[in-house]
């Protein structure tokens, strides 16, 4: 490959990197070109992008970023698995994948928010729920005091009535 070349996918992995809001190494030893097609659909399918570049070039595309040193995993065959949108979308199709096809690609590390994190974590993160359900939790976390608060005024509100109507029921009968 040419220093011109090298210098155009390193310049293309640094910006995909730099913007991604996670991204994840993986070993994709044993996988073959027909299940390697099929993990890249399902990735693409969730606008998650699987690249498969010399570790050097990534190496050298992480240098001068603000990035932690994950350089000692950059042994072997090396994928990497860039969610742009959120964290928890790529460590889905990741696992599920592997749960599929007896544990390949295996995760060796990952950075999310430009924290590094483990295979255990990226593990965990698959397991959480969408970012629109956790969303929908929050917001019904929110709701429930202040729903509560107006349920007690309206309660005040009818034993008010309710006491204004005895003191009427009690004027008339006098």
């Amino acid at each position: 490959m040419k220093v011109q070349e090298k210098q155009q996918i390193v310049a293309s992995v640094a910006e995909k990197l730099g913007n991604a809001t996670a991204f994840y190494l993986t070993d994709f030893t044993g996988l073959n070109v027909k299940k390697m097609t099929a993990l890249r659909a399902r990735l693409r399918a969730q606008g998650v992008e699987y690249l498969v570049v010399k570790n050097t070039l990534v190496e050298r595309a992480l240098d001068g970023m603000d990035m932690p040193d994950i350089a000692e995993f950059f042994k072997g065959p090396t994928g990497l698995v860039i969610g742009q949108d959120d964290a928890v979308t790529a460590a889905k199709v990741l696992a599920e994948f592997a749960k599929d096809h007896d544990n390949k690609p295996a995760v060796k590390v990952g950075v999310v928010d430009r924290r590094a994190v483990t295979a255990d974590e990226v593990t965990r993160l698959s397991k959480l729920p969408p970012r629109e359900i956790l969303l929908a939790e929050l917001a019904g976390l929110l709701e429930s005091p202040m729903a509560q608060f107006a349920y007690v005024l309206e309660a005040k509100l009818y034993e008010f009535v309710g006491l204004l109507e005895a003191l009427r029921s009690e004027r008339e009968a006098a």
